[in-house]
């Protein structure tokens, strides 16, 4: 998981941030404005300064933050001069918005803030509908307003054509001030708390976010149309509330409270997509008469809140069908404020010692938690001596004559919690010491707490005659001060509780001291000495933008020993290619070793020259006979190990028919494929033989549990390896693809795969599978492979193999790491129209199920519906999608004539059926040979394949070509990605006037992409000295189709429409890249991939086989030649069930064929 950021504020008004990959609190780059408050988000955060005034601070991104802003230029054709901008008086303004009611001239579109800034001049978009214009963009239509069409025709009275300009936001990483444009009587008052929240309610639009905020005159505040693409919002709104308001909370989804001025709370009720800022409000009584709510903090199920008696309590039953919750329940521990971050994640500021906790234990089953655990993390200025041995000796010498270090002790639920002394800064220096009495009320230690109820506690433990008080410290100096100088401190201007003196005591057995200062007990303590700069005063923490895992392991909660500066800086010199470079050294040395000592020992005998080992166990097996059943076997695998040391293994199946023992077994050798399915029910798993590939009907085994199944595919894939001989990790030319169900197998290529004399039949290929999960990978000869997960998340091989339900000796030990996947599950609701009720879940007898899935054939109710397999576990609640292809209406419903039909999200007269889309997320968590690369989500991504006829063009100094596309549909080149660094080391962004969906680059740097509007395009001038080209060129689709997806090989350019129909790009050369015309090539195509040899492999939609027809197989296009670019026919391999294919990698040939093609037609020029 990418790391996050905690965000905080200390008492002097400065801002700091700590990762959840870090250890140190880093101040914040902007530190000329002192904060009150802030509230963050996962990109940015909002903060109010000592001025009462509202800034925002956007983190730095590779992909910029671009906003399109567009303006139309009408005319009407005049008999005397054609057309021209003289309008009818009845007519739009010459130049103005899309509506036309607006007036929008080019010049008066200035810029929202001084934060913007213009990325070009205005230019015309000659885009329409996914087709190029005519020279000029113009549009043409009978009237104003009609519908507007590419082509001129004689009753064309009125045109138009869209300037567009964009601007990028230029403030990242540094606070800027949020305008306002209200009238000025209408301003709102200063700001005084201020809450971000909101973005689970909808995606739409991107990166939506609801910014709520506080007055002083306790009113409030909503900052309309925040999102990614307009960051700052557009005004100020006044919410109307019963009450004075003095704080707020705003959770991720629809959660709102309201803190009182009388102690009560605010519930906002009625928050949905369409309406952000809800329509009513409902009052909350505090936990008790005496003492009213001081602070609360919303999550997505939770709420906390610290009332003004500095008790923490959680509310119990709140969600989104009742924010309110039900009941109050009193936590242990004494705060001055607590925050609710992602996951439910909570942190707090203790009250005496002003010290950022952090709640441990809270999961989706226990929002609650269990205990309160100090954050101990060290500022980044204080770096060179917090926890290191030279600080605990200053600590020592400053503090007293000796100083000891307790063992750590957080408060808990279930044991009580131990006091550990520790030094502690104070006002002022009194030399002389105090009364060694001590009340216990001063020091609230966070006590018992049992079950998830609250139990207050009583009276302090432990107290002891023998304390001392302690020396009075100024904050934020290392050194006493007389009263004097500590008078003369500057205060700034922060309405925030000064923090109390803690009277000290010593603990058993610790010797008193007469130094000028001694050891103080903090109620919260931590078991590791600080001097007045390790241990700063916080003032507010905002957990909004940082992802705690339940279980995650954090560096928050230790003090790291330090390290010798120059130990540091050797290990951060270290650079990943010397890593790199390193392993290869180890490794050749190890083999050459391995040689030597296996030369001493050839002329002694084997002591056993073979060998017999069987494995035998129960499964099912899915019979090959009608009726299809699974039944009860006994399986039986033999390995047997020849006189060479060769190994060989067959497996038996043992079954009983009409009570008849019969068997059949399966040689290993001829095995080309062990595969899981994806089945709800069982743990089963699929055997592929050429054969059975060609009969389309594998053997389905199943297990009773999950790790029986692992544990025979583990066994199973390794005899299957071993009788091939493949072993370690997969070759650079290596083909990888992708099943349905997110599994990920390779392919060995062997010379005559792609021989045009004797071709090998690509369903005697041989697939091994890899861990992890992903739903699309691409890969380079030169070993750079990277995926993309069904949430898209980026991954990178690591040069592992193995892992996931490959363990064992079939797996590496190293470079496997976990890795999780998130998907949706969608079923739909359907209605018909009744005369009398209107739209009821009461169907027709011939009408399809009243909840079912997309196709309507399979019924899929709520309960029923059970996640993709056994492997994933629910997430999310059941939510109504909205992000459906044609649109929805506000409750998600979309409209047609009947079943099935096109759908769209408006109701008509002719529209007597409807349906909506119902969704739910789950996740897997495996492991296998990928690391995540952050921060950006992708949708696409093409890495440059090898040119077979210089392989060594690039060479290993250059960097690696790879283009992708993010789920928001940017487009983006990554610099630095390498043989020995293939994460590469930043994005750069590729502008676009509209989203895109797919990308590819050839060998020769060809690059096209597909937008999702289902045009094409090519970019010009891309080069390794210009990685980014220089323009967009616009080629058109296909006659009447919508491209989907692009693939670049060497010369040859295809493209996929969303009929499933496969185009090849004609008139492609050197000269003229763009091509000149689409050429069909075939159908039923689900994937296409073209590699450096331009040899075509395709995923399948439908084919059919002996026994049964196959969704998704591997195909390859055969009679693929230089003359012949689109092949004559198609080669069916492994199937069904696979979805993405990857031949990127896979530049092996027969040297024969090369060296004739070469003398026959020369190199293929770029």
């Amino acid at each position: 998981m990418p790391a996050s950021v905690l965000w905080a504020v200390d008492l002097f008004g400065r801002v700091y941030t700590l990762s959840t990959a870090g250890q140190y609190w880093e101040l914040c780059k902007d530190t000329q404005l002192e904060f009150k408050r802030v509230s963050a988000a996962t990109q940015c955060c909002w903060g109010i300064a000592c001025d009462n005034q509202v800034y925002l601070y956007m983190c730095a991104s590779d992909v910029s933050i671009r906003c399109r802003e567009e303006a139309y230029e009408n005319q009407r054709w005049n008999p005397m001069g054609g057309f021209c901008e003289k309008l009818l008086p009845s007519d739009r303004w010459p130049w103005s918005d899309v509506s036309g009611l607006q007036h929008r001239p080019l010049d008066g579109v200035a810029l929202p803030s001084p934060y913007w800034e213009w990325e070009s001049d205005w230019y015309v978009d000659e885009n329409f509908g996914g087709e190029p214009t005519e020279k000029g963009g113009w549009t043409y239509a009978i009237d104003f307003p009609a519908t507007y069409t590419r082509d001129k025709r004689w009753n064309s009275c009125v045109r138009r054509r869209k300037w567009i300009r964009y601007r990028r936001y230029k403030s990242r990483d540094a606070w800027a001030k949020i305008p306002s444009k209200d009238d000025l009587k209408d301003l709102p008052d200063p700001f005084n708390d201020l809450s971000v929240g909101g973005w689970e309610i909808t995606e739409e639009p991107v990166g939506r976010l609801s910014v709520w905020a506080v007055s002083l005159q306790g009113k409030v505040w909503y900052r309309e149309d925040v999102s990614h693409s307009n960051p700052e919002g557009s005004s100020w709104s006044l919410v109307d509330t019963p009450g004075e308001a003095v704080q707020i909370s705003c959770g991720p989804h629809d959660l709102l409270w309201v803190t009182l001025w009388e102690g009560q709370a605010l519930v906002r009720e009625g928050i949905n997509r369409n309406n952000p800022k809800g329509s009513s409000w409902s009052i909350v009584e505090p936990p008790g008469s005496e003492n009213g709510i001081m602070h609360v903090s919303a999550g997505v199920s939770v709420v906390w809140a610290v009332t003004k008696d500095r008790k923490v309590w959680f509310r119990r039953g709140v969600n989104s069908h009742n924010p309110c919750g039900t009941s109050w329940i009193e936590m242990v521990g004494e705060m001055t404020m607590v925050n609710v971050g992602l996951n439910d994640q909570v942190w707090g500021i203790g009250s005496e010692e002003r010290a950022v906790y952090f709640r441990q234990g809270v999961t989706p089953s226990e929002l609650s938690g269990k205990t309160w655990k100090a954050i101990v993390a060290g500022r980044e200025s204080d770096r060179s001596h917090s926890g290191s041995s030279s600080s605990l000796l200053s600590a020592g010498c400053f503090f007293g004559d000796e100083v000891k270090g307790g063992s750590e002790s957080a408060p808990s639920d279930t044991d009580a919690a131990a006091e550990v002394e520790r030094p502690r800064p104070e006002w002022s220096a009194p030399e002389e010491p105090l009364d060694n009495s001590r009340d216990p009320k001063d020091s609230a230690a966070l006590g018992p707490e049992t079950g998830g109820t609250a139990e207050c506690a009583s009276e302090n433990l432990c107290p002891d005659a023998g304390a001392r008080e302690a020396a009075q410290a100024s904050v934020g100096s290392a050194r006493p001060l007389p009263a004097s100088a500590a008078a003369e401190l500057p205060w700034t201007s922060i309405d925030l509780k000064e923090p109390r003196k803690i009277p000290s005591h010593s603990a058993a057995g610790f010797a008193e001291t007469t130094s000028h200062s001694s050891l103080g007990l903090l109620p919260l303590g931590l078991d590791e000495p600080y001097g007045a700069d390790d241990h700063p005063l916080w003032a507010w923490v905002s957990g909004g933008g940082c992802a705690v895992e339940a279980g995650s392991m954090l560096k928050w909660f230790t003090v790291q020993s330090g390290l010798s500066p120059s130990v540091q800086t050797l290990s951060l010199s270290i650079s990943p290619a010397q890593t790199a470079t390193w392993r290869k050294q180890i490794f050749q040395q190890l083999t050459e070793r391995t040689k030597r000592e296996l030369e001493n020992f050839r002329h002694y005998e084997q002591a056993v020259e073979q060998s017999v080992w069987v494995k035998t166990g129960t499964l099912q097996w899915w019979c090959d006979w009608k009726p299809h059943k699974w039944v009860d076997v006994r399986v039986a695998l033999e390995q047997f190990t020849g006189h060479d040391g060769a190994r060989d293994s067959i497996l038996f199946v043992y079954y009983i028919v009409h009570e008849e023992k019969k068997y059949f077994h399966v040689f290993l050798n001829e095995v080309t494929v062990l595969v899981p399915v994806l089945n709800e029910a069982k743990h089963s798993f699929a055997l592929y033989t050429p054969e059975r590939t060609r009969q389309r009907w594998p053997v389905r085994l199943a297990a009773t549990t999950e790790q029986d199944m692992n544990d025979w595919l583990a066994l199973l894939s390794l005899s299957c390896c071993e009788s091939r001989k493949i072993h370690g990790r997969p070759s650079p030319q290596a083909v990888w693809s992708v099943t349905c169900k997110g599994d990920i197998f390779v392919s060995e290529p062997s010379p005559d795969l792609e021989a045009q004399d004797h071709l090998l039949p690509c369903d005697q290929m041989f697939w091994r599978q890899m861990g992890g999960h992903l739903r699309v990978v691409e890969a380079n000869s030169r070993g750079v492979v990277w995926g993309i997960g069904y949430d898209h998340t980026a991954w990178v091989y690591t040069g592992g193999y193995g892992g996931g339900c490959v363990q064992g000796l079939a797996s590496s030990t190293s470079n496997i790491y976990t890795q999780s996947d998130v998907k949706s599950v969608c079923i739909y609701e359907n209605q018909r129209w009744n005369p009398v009720t209107g739209y009821t879940s009461r169907g027709l007898p011939t009408d399809r199920y009243m909840w079912s899935d997309a196709s309507g054939l399979q019924e899929c109710t709520k309960a029923s519906t059970k996640p993709p397999s056994l492997q994933w576990t629910w997430v999310s609640d059941w939510y109504v999608d909205f992000s459906v292809p044609g649109g929805t209406d506000q409750e998600g419903w979309q409209y047609a004539s009947d079943f099935p039909a096109s759908y769209h999200g408006y109701k008509t007269m002719k529209d007597f059926v409807r349906r909506r889309c119902w969704a739910r997320k789950c996740k897997l968590v495996t492991n296998g040979p990928w690391l995540e690369v952050a921060p950006i989500a992708l949708g696409d991504v093409s890495i440059i394949p090898e040119s077979p006829e210089n392989p060594e063009g690039d060479g290993r100094g250059h960097n690696i070509a790879l283009w992708a596309v993010s789920d928001k549909g940017d487009v983006l080149c990554r610099l630095g990605v390498s043989e020995l660094n293939p994460v590469g080391s930043s994005w750069l962004h590729i502008g676009t006037d509209q989203p895109f969906a797919s990308v590819s680059i050839g060998a020769c740097y060809q690059v096209w992409a597909v937008a999702r509007d289902g045009s094409a395009f090519y970019r010009g001038s891309v080069s390794p000295s210009q990685p980014a080209g220089d323009c967009w060129y616009h080629i058109p689709s296909p006659p009447k189709q919508r491209l989907m997806q692009v693939s670049v090989g060497q010369t040859s350019v295809y493209a996929l429409d969303e009929n499933g129909n496969l185009w090849y790009r004609g008139g492609v050369t050197p000269s003229y890249p763009q091509g000149s015309s689409w050429e069909h090539v075939s159908n039923n195509v689900r994937r296409v991939s073209v590699g450096p040899l331009d040899q075509v492999w395709v995923i399948a939609n439908k084919v059919q086989g002996t026994h049964g027809l196959s969704r998704g197989t591997v195909c390859r296009r055969t009679g693929v030649q230089p003359r012949e670019p689109k092949g004559q026919g198609w080669d069916y391999g492994i199937g069904g069930g696979w979805d993405h294919i990857s031949v990127r990698a896979n530049a092996t040939r027969a040297s024969r064929n090369v060296s004739q093609e070469q003398k026959a037609h020369g190199p293929v020029s770029c």
